[in-house]
C-alpha cells in the first residue's frame, strides 16, 4: 500500500514537472515571438555592387567592396536555378515556418551521438538570416540568435521575399555572393541566361564554396551536379529529355580574361567613386557596396577615341606614361579621361592625382591678367636675352626653345603663337607676381602657386583636370565651372539622393577679354603669324579640320597640349613618372599627336562651330610682325579682335616703303606719296 502511495506521489511529481516544463517551454517559446513581433521586421539591407551608367544610361561598369554582390529580381533568375535550390537545400521551403522539424530532429540525434554540432538541417530562411546577420561559426549561441532571426524573418516577410534574399545573399565561393555574380564568374552570363544543367552545378556549391567549386574539382563538383539533376528528375521538376539533355550537356566556363569586367574608363571609373564618396559624405568602401546607381558623365564613344589615338600615338616600347581629360565646357562634365596607359599594371591616375608643371600652357592665365591691365594683341615688348634682377639681388635669366629670339620688339599675338618666354616673364614682373596668382585663382586653379617671376613659364605643379577646366572658361566665354563625372546617384531603394543643378552660372572672367584670348590662342595654328621661330601647333595645323584654340607646353620632363572648340576641351600630359628627361623628339610631340588625333575624331560627325564674339568688339587685319592694321602691301596678316577703341590706329608702312620697295615695280616707283596711298586703300 505504501509502495502504491509512493508511486503515485511520484507520479504526479514527474506529471508535475513535465508539465511544469512544457509551460515553460509554452512561454519560451510564445515570448520569443512576442519579442520579435515587438521588434518588428529585421533590415534586410546588405551589401550590393555599385552601378556605374554612361551619359546615354549604358552600363559602363560596377563596383563592389570585399565582396562581389549583385542583386536581382526573382522574375529576373531562371526557373532552373530556383529549382536546383529548392531541391538540394530546402525541398519543404513553402510548406514549413522557418523550420524543418522533421530534419532537425535527424540532425540532433545524429549531433548527439558525435558529440558535435556537424550535422546541419538549416532551411533556406536560416541559412539566409545566418548571411545577413550572423558569423558560420557553428555553435550552440549562434544557433539560438540564428533561430531568433529566422523567426522574424518569417514573420514579417513573404517567402519569395526570402527566397530572393537567399539567393542575392549565398556565397558560391571565389569572391562572388549571390546568383548573379555566380553566374557571371563562372559562365560569364546573367543569371537569367543559365541553363539546366549550369544552374545545377551553381546550385551545388554554396554546400562548400571551396570543396564543390567545379575551378577547384571538376570531378567532385560534377558529381555533386549530377546528383542534384537525378533529384530535379525524381521530383517531376524536370522532364526526362531535359533531365537526359542536362546531365550530357558539356558545360563551358568562362575564361579569365573574357569574364564581364569594368573594361570603360578604368580611370574614369575610380574618379567617380570618389566624388560618390565625397557627394555622399561616406567612405570608399560604403560606396562601392551600397548597391547605388551611379549616373556619370562618360560619353563612351569619346572614351574609347581617346584611348585609342593614345594606344596608336605611344609607342609599345615607350614608358611615357599619359593622362588626359575631354570636358563640356558648358557646363563642366568630364565625357573622357585616362590616367595612364595600363590600369592593370598602374591604377595611380595620372590626370586626377598627379601634379606636374604646365610650362607654357599656363601662359594663357598670364595673357589674360595681361589683357585686364591694358594690353591689346599688338602690344610689343623686346624678345631677347634678358636678365631679371629679382629680391635679394638675385638674377633670373630665362631662355626661350632652343635659345631662338626675335632680338626686336614682338607682339603679344605673336608672343602666345610661338611661346616667347621672354615677353611672359617681362609681363609677369611688370604686373606683379601675385597678379598672376590671382587671375589662376579666378581660372580655378587650387594647386599651390608661388608668386614667382617663374609662375609665367608654368613652373609650379598642377593636375591635368584643373588645367583642362581651367580651358573651359575660355571656351564657354567666362562662366566658371568645375570638372565632374556624376550627374544622379540613386540608391538601393530607388531613391535620389544626389543630382546635380547646372542652372545656375556665375560669370567669372570679363566675356570680351575672353573672347580675345581665345582668338589669339587660336593663333598656335597660323602660320601667319610665324617669325623667328614657327608657331608652336604647326606640326599639326594641315590635320585640324576646323578653328581650335590651344596652347602647348613642356618642361625637360613635361609635354602638354591644351585645345579646345566651343564644345569640347581636351588636355593632354605625356611624361614620366620618375620625372627624368624627355630626351626623345617624337616622345616630346607625342602630346600633340594625341590632342590631334582624338580633337578631330570626336568632331567628325559634328556641324563646324565658332566662337561667339561679345559686343563691343572690333577686327582688324593685323600684320603680325608690325602689330599695325596690314594693308595689302604686307606680305601676311591675320585678323585680331580689340575692344572698341584700343585697335591700332595706324597702318603698316614697313613693308611699303622698306624692304617691300624693291619689289614694287618700276610703274608704282614714278607714283607719288598721294597715290600709292590710294591705291593702298582704294585697289
Amino acid at each position: 500500500m505504501e509502495k502504491t502511495i509512493r508511486t503515485k506521489k511520484a507520479k504526479r511529481v514527474l506529471l508535475k514537472v513535465f508539465f511544469g516544463f512544457s509551460l515553460f517551454v509554452v512561454s519560451s517559446f510564445l515570448l520569443v515571438y512576442l519579442i520579435a513581433f515587438l521588434l518588428g521586421p529585421p533590415s534586410l539591407a546588405n551589401e550590393q555592387n555599385t552601378v556605374y551608367y554612361s551619359a546615354n544610361n549604358e552600363v559602363i561598369g560596377e563596383e563592389h567592396g570585399y565582396e562581389n554582390r549583385h542583386w536581382v529580381d526573382l522574375e529576373s533568375m531562371t526557373p532552373s536555378i530556383i529549382d536546383a535550390t529548392l531541391m538540394i537545400e530546402d525541398q519543404h521551403f513553402f510548406q514549413h515556418n522557418g523550420f524543418d522539424l522533421k530534419r532537425i530532429a535527424g540532425a540532433i540525434l545524429k549531433d548527439i551521438k558525435t558529440m558535435s554540432l556537424k550535422e546541419g538541417a538549416s532551411t533556406l530562411t536560416q541559412q539566409y538570416a545566418r548571411n545577413l546577420f550572423l558569423s558560420h561559426e557553428k555553435t550552440w549561441t549562434r544557433k539560438i540568435k540564428e533561430a531568433f532571426y529566422t523567426i522574424r524573418l518569417e514573420m514579417f516577410y513573404s517567402k519569395e521575399e526570402i527566397l530572393e534574399g537567399y539567393l542575392n545573399t549565398v556565397y558560391y565561393g571565389h569572391g562572388a555572393y549571390g546568383i548573379e555574380a555566380a553566374s557571371n564568374h563562372f559562365f560569364n552570363k546573367s543569371a537569367s541566361e543559365l541553363t539546366i544543367a549550369e544552374a545545377a552545378m551553381l546550385a551545388g556549391i554554396p554546400k562548400g564554396p571551396t570543396y564543390y567549386s567545379p575551378f577547384n574539382d571538376s570531378e567532385r563538383a560534377t558529381n555533386r551536379q549530377q546528383h542534384i539533376l537525378r533529384i530535379m528528375h525524381d521530383k517531376d521538376a524536370i522532364s526526362e529529355a531535359q533531365y537526359k539533355l542536362a546531365s550530357q550537356e558539356q558545360l563551358t566556363y568562362a575564361d579569365p580574361q573574357e569574364r564581364k569586367q569594368l573594361s570603360i574608363g578604368p580611370y574614369f571609373q575610380d574618379t567617380v567613386l570618389t566624388e560618390a564618396a565625397n557627394r555622399l559624405d561616406l567612405d570608399k568602401e560604403s560606396v562601392r557596396s551600397g548597391g547605388y546607381q551611379i549616373y556619370t558623365t562618360l560619353d563612351i564613344t569619346m572614351q574609347k577615341e581617346l584611348e585609342e589615338s593614345i594606344t596608336n600615338t605611344v609607342t609599345e616600347s615607350s614608358e611615357m606614361e599619359v593622362g588626359a581629360v575631354s570636358l563640356d565646357p558648358k557646363n563642366g562634365a568630364i565625357r573622357a579621361l585616362v590616367g595612364g596607359r595600363n590600369y592593370r599594371e598602374s591604377p595611380y591616375n595620372r590626370a586626377i592625382q598627379a601634379k606636374r608643371m604646365p610650362g607654357s600652357s599656363f601662359k594663357p592665365f598670364l595673357y589674360y591678367a595681361a589683357l585686364n591691365n591694358g594690353y591689346t594683341a599688338s602690344t610689343k615688348l623686346m624678345s631677347k636675352p634678358t636678365a631679371f634682377e629679382i629680391e635679394d639681388g638675385k638674377v633670373y635669366q630665362p631662355s626661350n626653345f632652343n635659345g631662338y629670339y626675335a632680338n626686336e620688339p614682338i607682339t603679344l599675338a605673336q608672343a602666345l603663337a610661338l611661346s616667347d618666354n621672354i615677353y611672359a616673364v617681362k609681363t609677369n614682373m611688370f604686373l606683379g607676381t601675385e597678379t598672376l596668382v590671382d587671375t589662376a585663382r579666378k581660372f580655378g586653379i587650387a594647386s599651390d602657386l608661388p608668386a614667382v617671376p617663374s609662375l609665367a613659364l608654368g613652373t609650379a605643379t598642377v593636375t591635368v583636370e584643373e588645367m583642362v577646366s581651367a580651358y573651359g572658361m575660355l571656351a564657354n566665354g567666362g562662366y566658371k565651372i568645375d570638372g565632374h563625372t556624376i550627374e544622379k546617384i540613386v540608391d538601393r531603394e530607388g531613391e535620389t539622393v544626389y543630382e546635380r543643378d547646372d542652372d545656375s552660372k556665375s560669370m567669372v572672367l570679363d566675356p570680351q577679354k575672353t573672347f580675345i584670348l581665345t582668338q589669339l590662342m587660336t593663333g598656335m595654328f597660323d602660320e601667319a603669324l610665324n617669325g623667328y621661330m614657327s608657331v608652336t601647333g604647326i606640326s599639326i595645323a594641315d590635320r585640324l579640320s576646323r578653328t581650335y584654340a590651344g596652347k602647348t607646353g613642356s618642361t625637360d620632363s613635361d609635354s602638354w597640349m591644351i585645345g579646345f572648340s566651343p564644345t569640347l576641351v581636351t588636355g593632354v600630359w605625356t611624361g614620366f613618372d620618375d620625372n627624368r628627361t624627355i630626351s626623345s623628339g617624337p616622345e616630346r610631340s607625342f602630346s600633340k599627336e594625341i590632342w590631334a588625333t582624338f580633337m578631330e575624331t570626336a568632331h567628325s560627325d559634328q556641324p563646324e562651330e565658332h566662337f561667339d564674339a561679345p559686343n563691343g568688339l572690333v577686327a582688324i587685319p593685323i600684320d603680325p610682325t608690325t602689330g599695325a592694321r596690314a594693308t595689302p602691301q604686307c606680305p601676311t596678316s591675320t585678323v585680331m579682335f580689340f575692344e572698341e577703341g584700343t585697335e591700332p590706329e595706324y597702318h603698316c608702312s614697313e613693308h611699303y616703303f622698306g624692304d617691300g620697295e624693291k619689289e614694287h615695280n618700276a610703274k608704282d616707283d614714278k607714283k607719288g606719296l598721294f597715290e600709292r596711298w590710294f591705291d593702298v586703300f582704294f585697289d
